[in-house]
């Protein structure tokens, strides 16, 4: 039976809990969006002896499961002598944002290769630095293809941070799930939790869908 009492315990609790859900999330997808930007461009310019090297980092990354990488991690920093502590949630949003950085290195690379050969052969012509190119013409372009798939990675990174609770970090699930184990009201904490992400999640991705709809009608 729901419990009102227990409810209003669990919500700042859980509130607590969500910041560092939130903290990951935001400083997550920062790291994500330019370190998947740096990828996408490293495999288009890199040479072709060590592009493949590049791109073998990022099949493995891609192909091996985030909660596997956020253990490796955060115990191979522990294991290092005279190394200082590195927090579970730096930790945690590092891994996250390299993890997803390379789901959105694809994204960035699809729209870069969605941008007409003749805006590249136009730059040439106006004898315009490669440095120029990008940033000026081919950039702008890609972007407006990119953003909402970029927003979607957001999301789901969003909903990934549950995986945390692997090294120690007191996100929003676990949290919920601390007070339960205390208080046995299981079923309020985990219903607020889920009625969080919910309220977080969702406005997130209508604004993503009307974003990409604007980005169309250009």
């Amino acid at each position: 039976m729901w419990n009102w009492e227990f409810a209003a315990e669990a919500l700042p609790i859980l509130l607590r809990g969500f910041v560092n859900t939130l903290i990951a999330t935001v400083v997550g997808t920062a790291i994500a969006v330019v370190l998947g930007l740096i990828l996408a461009v490293a495999i288009r310019g890199l040479p072709r002896w060590i592009n493949w090297l590049v791109r073998l980092i990022v099949a493995f990354i891609r192909n091996t499961p985030l909660v596997v990488q956020l253990l490796f991690v955060y115990y191979a920093f522990s294991d290092i002598p005279g190394l200082v502590d590195v927090p579970a949630l730096v930790i945690g949003f590092i891994v996250i944002g390299i993890h997803y950085s390379t789901y959105m290195s694809e994204s960035y690379r699809a729209g870069i290769d969605a941008v007409p050969p003749g805006q590249f052969e136009a730059a040439t012509a106006l004898s315009l630095p490669p440095v120029r190119t990008f940033t000026a013409i081919v950039l702008p372009q890609a972007l407006r293809a990119t953003i909402p798939s970029l927003g979607n990675y957001a999301v789901a990174m969003f909903k990934d941070t549950p995986f945390l609770f692997a090294i120690s970090v007191v996100e929003l699930v676990t949290a919920a799930k601390e007070f339960g184990g205390s208080t046995f009201a299981y079923t309020e904490a985990f219903t607020l939790a889920g009625i969080i992400f919910l309220a977080a999640s969702y406005p997130t991705s209508l604004l993503i869908q009307r974003l990409d709809r604007r980005l169309a009608t250009y």
